[in-house]
């Protein structure tokens, strides 16, 4: 599991490191660390360090003395080491000593600096730490314009990246591989910062951290969460999930949804809704009922309104009665905006929402009506989806916290929160699964994880996890197009593989079918 901390926790963290050790040891810790990286990445580049053109970039304070000091580490290696001084009279003193003491070279000309930037093998990215805010300031600007033939490397953040966050205010500085420090920063993992930061490699420098309000779960979490039936599990014990989805308009909806569902780990799927007769044919495992999930008997989970149309607001309200886990997508969110977060009032199972940021959008601005199931043009206008995509982390724990639910904010990074604030972001998606039809399928499976007993935090991760790997999957590399048919297909196989990456006892899972 990748663990992600907040400024404010890291330098606390620093401060009692700090007090505790001889003065100068934690930067030389983390540069000692960030040289290794750098010398590994130049062997790799260009067969041995010795002769390498570095160029570092140096800010003012500790990110720029963690970024000389590993420029003066790589210079008595042979490296040729160039340090570009952004703002010479506060450099830091220590780290430039270093340098000079080990014959490197340091420039404050920027037109200088810019040349040597553009040729250079590898480029040590020091503008900016993690407590910066906005974008790069103007003398720095040009150097993320700038053609680049080498490798950027980033000091514990690309500069002009919200470590906190991963907002873009401005102008940034796109790294190849980011080197963070003690531990992960949000920024590094949710996009549009994550996208800036490449691969992202953690060095330790002995840190006492609390507890993460962001993690990543990877392979080997997700494998100890699947579902896996025991000797003595039936249909029934391993839950059942009730799916109401489809319409007259988009009954594929409710076939993707199935599709979905039949992939999670639930014993068995029972369908509600219009298209009851082509999900039978197309699946004949599933259960049918007709009416709505009122009348459709016992489940241990719904998912409400992928394509459901002008039946979605009966649909959710039955579902929404009962005291099972209900996960709310699509036409089901379209109508919650409308009522508001009063609807979940008083439910004590849990409730999941799936939302991309245009129905993010729609549910601020029913959270900002009071839910009093007014008409649309009655309710506050929404807020720009484009905004909340530059904010992803606030938009999804914004959500959580109006609506008390767990949110599942789809996108190039997905987030999940819940209404403590507690954050899980997945990196395995791809811009291939912006296709029509694929949070149907995300909707059913992580829906068929809650009917198997995953809370809806974990059913959420899970699920995203899954979606995005069946997805890369199925695209290939370097990828093509996809379809939402063959993403849920893919299932099976992501899940064989991802418990087969997993540690032993990772992969020997947990009897029952609960799963949590």
């Amino acid at each position: 599991m990748r663990c992600a901390h907040r400024v404010d926790q890291v330098r606390a963290a620093e401060a009692e490191l700090m007090a505790r050790l001889p003065e100068g040891t934690l930067m030389r810790r983390a540069a000692a660390g960030l040289a290794v990286t750098c010398a590994r990445l130049l062997t790799r580049r260009r067969g041995r360090v010795y002769g390498s053109r570095v160029v570092v970039l140096a800010g003012s304070g500790d990110n720029g003395g963690d970024a000389l000091y590993a420029g003066a580490e790589l210079a008595r290696r042979g490296a040729r080491v160039t340090a570009v001084l952004l703002a010479p009279g506060r450099a830091h003193g220590g780290g430039l000593a270093a340098l000079r003491a080990a014959y490197g070279r340091v420039v404050v000309e920027q037109e200088v600096g810019l040349a040597d930037f553009s040729c250079a093998d590898l480029v040590l990215d020091g503008i900016v730490g993690i407590g910066g805010r906005g974008g790069l300031r103007p003398e720095a600007e040009p150097y993320a314009r700038a053609a680049r033939t080498g490798v950027v490397v980033a000091v514990d953040v690309p500069s002009g990246v919200d470590a906190d966050t991963g907002e873009v205010a401005g102008a940034a500085l796109r790294a190849d591989v980011t080197v963070c420090f003690g531990t992960y920063k949000p920024g590094l993992l949710i996009d549009p910062g994550a996208s800036y930061a490449g691969a992202v490699q953690l060095v330790g420098i002995g840190l006492e951290l609390p507890p993460a309000g962001v993690v990543a779960l990877q392979h080997a979490d997700v494998a100890a969460l699947l579902p896996v039936p025991g000797a003595e599990s039936d249909k029934y014990r391993r839950g059942v999930v009730g799916v109401a989805a489809g319409s007259a308009r988009y009954p594929g909806a409710a076939l993707l949804a199935v599709a979905g569902a039949l992939h999670g780990g639930a014993g068995a799927v029972r369908y509600v809704g219009t298209a009851a007769e082509e999900v039978v044919r197309r699946f004949p495992e599933t259960l049918v009922t007709e009416g709505g999930p009122a009348g459709a008997g016992r489940v241990q989970a719904w998912v409400v309104g992928p394509g459901g149309g002008e039946g979605a607001g009966r649909a959710l309200a039955e579902a929404l009665a009962a005291d099972v886990p209900v996960l709310v997508d699509a036409d089901g969110l379209t109508e919650l905006a409308r009522l508001g977060p009063g609807a979940l009032a008083g439910r004590t199972a849990p409730t999941l929402l799936t939302p991309h940021t245009g129905e993010a959008a729609r549910l601020l601005a029913g959270a900002g009506s009071g839910g009093d199931g007014g008409t649309r043009s009655e309710q506050p206008r929404p807020p720009a989806a484009e905004a909340l995509a530059a904010a992803r982390l606030a938009t999804a724990r914004r959500l959580a916290a109006a609506y008390r639910a767990t949110v599942l904010l789809k996108g190039s990074t997905t987030v999940v929160a819940d209404p403590s604030g507690s954050v899980r972001v997945n990196p395995t998606g791809t811009a291939w699964l912006a296709t029509a039809g694929s949070g149907d399928v995300l909707a059913g499976l992580a829906g068929s994880l809650l009917a198997a007993g995953l809370s809806a935090p974990d059913a959420a991760a899970v699920a995203a996890c899954l979606h995005g790997l069946a997805a890369r999957h199925t695209a290939g590399v370097p990828g093509a197009p996809v379809t939402a048919s063959q993403v849920a297909a893919a299932l099976p196989a992501v899940w064989n593989d991802v418990r087969a990456a997993a540690a032993p006892e990772a992969r020997s899972g947990r009897p029952g079918g609960t799963g949590a």
